[in-house]
């Protein structure tokens, strides 16, 4: 890219090398951007001749061009691109999401020195209309061939980012406790209501047991039948292991445990296991406080349908300290 000084008339089209200001201090046209045949009637009106403006050398690739292109190629799913000011487009989801993000493609991608990607948090929850993430480039252009050495890594990698929607998501929730279902269901149901209403889903199916294994296996049985994007046991007890009453009512309905013990804080007693396609979730004393805690990391990619692992639940320790 250089930078030279071209008589207004022949200006059109061309990149604004810096900041024209009126003579009070007002900004009039911003760095970078391109002049029309309009902004050059306003410079005339301004007195000026001249112009300093940018000009793509070969081998290189304007700024606008550069970040539509990786854009388009790190993202899928429910969102939208629109290129804003300055080298720059912003990924907007077009649907309440769960915004799923490739950690370490993203890290390599950002070692370039070409252009960086800021994206939210792998798993965040995002309305529509929310920005999810912004691709920059450097000032005017990139090279063409650090350029293509990204879009090579995207097209063989995949997508950076999936902004995955929440469609149709149906929460049910089995309550427990020792001596009265009732009883967790009173201290619990106004919290649970208001958690899974933020995160986009819909409380439609409860029930409460005692916290025996038959009762608590027989009860996960008729909520299965429901075919609801996830179960919730809401306990008053917590549990010591796969091997407690939980645990043990799991095996008898034929679930897998997935993971007990999760790397967050509050939350670190979950228990988490799958009935087919169908998560099931104990987390004691996540029921009680609308406060961040594990189910706010891994409600929104179970309703968004995303079967998350054990792997991926041991990872959350990076920022699991959430309060």
């Amino acid at each position: 890219m250089r930078a030279l000084t071209v008589d207004l008339q022949e200006s059109a089209g061309r990149i604004l090398c810096c900041t024209i200001f009126r003579p009070g201090g007002r900004k009039l046209l911003a760095k970078g951007h391109v002049l029309s045949d309009e902004d050059i009637r306003l410079l005339q009106t301004e007195g000026m001749q001249e112009v300093w403006v940018t000009e793509l050398e070969e081998g290189e690739v304007g700024e606008d061009e550069a970040v539509m292109a990786v854009a388009e190629a790190m993202c899928c799913g429910s969102v939208e691109i629109r290129l804003a000011a300055g080298g720059r487009a912003n990924l907007i989801a077009t649907a309440d999401s769960c915004v799923l993000v490739d950690d370490e493609l993203l890290k390599q991608i950002n070692c370039t020195a070409s252009v960086v990607i800021a994206t939210v948090a792998n798993y965040r929850h995002v309305k529509a209309g929310e920005r999810v993430a912004t691709i920059k480039s450097a000032p005017f252009a990139v090279a063409k061939s650090q350029l293509e050495a990204v879009l090579s890594i995207l097209n063989e990698r995949g997508a950076i980012l999936q902004a995955r929607p929440i469609r149709n998501p149906s929460v049910a929730v089995l309550y427990t406790d020792p001596v009265h279902g009732d009883r967790a269901r009173t201290l619990f149901e106004p919290v649970v209501r208001t958690r899974v209403e933020r995160l986009s889903g819909n409380l439609r199916y409860s029930l409460s047991a005692v916290e025996d294994e038959e009762s608590v296996a027989r009860g996960l049985q008729h909520l299965l039948r429901t075919k609801p994007s996830v179960i919730l046991i809401g306990s008053t007890t917590a549990p010591a292991g796969p091997e407690d009453v939980i645990g043990r009512a799991f095996s008898r309905l034929g679930a897998q445990v997935e993971r007990f013990l999760a790397p967050v804080e509050p939350g670190n007693l979950m228990l988490l296991a799958y009935k087919d396609d169908i998560p099931i979730v104990s987390a004691p004393c996540c029921f009680r406080s609308a406060k961040p805690n594990v189910l706010d990391l891994i409600l929104p990619p179970m309703l968004a349908k995303y079967r998350i692992s054990g792997w991926e639940i041991a990872c959350l320790g990076h920022g699991g300290l959430l309060n």
